[in-house]
């Protein structure tokens, strides 16, 4: 049996600024998710106990400051959501987003229902579903952008999230270290899938330590 990680779901106050400049007078309701991902995400096995003691500059603020990436009143499917991440918190942070949740497992499809009504993210709907069956289903229509975090290589990423968006549209993959490296092993998958060069881009730079590394792809093609 998992055991309750006890922990203050606020801000840290290092944190507190960076919270406030992401989040806005949405502060409280991510502080609630905050409080969701420590308790209930931990007990369901989405969030390992050890990361509830970082749940904000590693996961909520790593995921906020790509807002800066998503244009006003875009519409997003976030794959492999999990536990929300980086999804919901789009979600929180910007209002005007209308966001996708896609999760092919049923407790964490679950868990985020729960989320999006607890929440009242009105905007906001999750379909269980893998990536690849929502094109061929039509499960969700094309979005301006799809965002992935922690589920695939590079390549995988291409062949799965290009599909989804429409042309002109982005894939926003939340990357760590090895983000260059991938991008050049899978240059030629991307280009494939329709993609445009991949470019590494630095978000939350000032704001948050270290910046969160996103690999963008323009689809350039159908």
């Amino acid at each position: 049996m998992v055991r309750r990680v006890k922990t203050d779901p606020a801000p840290p106050p290092e944190l507190l600024s960076a919270a406030v400049q992401c989040f806005g007078d949405r502060l409280s309701t991510a502080v609630r998710f905050a409080g969701t991902l420590t308790t209930d995400a931990v007990v369901r096995g989405l969030i390992g106990p050890r990361e509830a003691q970082r749940i904000w500059d590693r996961h909520i603020l790593n995921c906020a400051v790509v807002c800066e990436l998503i244009e006003p009143n875009a519409t997003v499917i976030d794959v492999g959501s999990g536990a929300g991440l980086p999804g919901i918190v789009l979600a929180v942070a910007r209002p005007d987003l209308t966001v996708t949740l896609v999760e092919p497992i049923l407790r964490r499809a679950t868990f985020l229902s729960e989320v999006v009504e607890s929440l009242d993210l009105s905007r906001t709907t999750v379909v269980r579903a893998r990536a690849e069956e929502i094109r061929a289903r039509r499960l969700v229509e094309p979005a301006d952008v799809v965002t992935a975090r922690a589920v695939a290589p590079l390549g995988r990423l291409a062949e799965w999230c290009l599909p989804l968006t429409v042309v002109g549209g982005r894939l926003l993959a939340l990357k760590g270290e090895s983000a260059a490296d991938e991008v050049e092993s899978y240059r030629d998958v991307v280009a494939k899938e329709g993609g445009e060069k991949p470019v590494v881009r630095r978000c939350g730079v000032g704001l948050v330590n270290p910046a969160t590394t996103v690999v963008e792809v323009i689809r350039s093609r159908g």
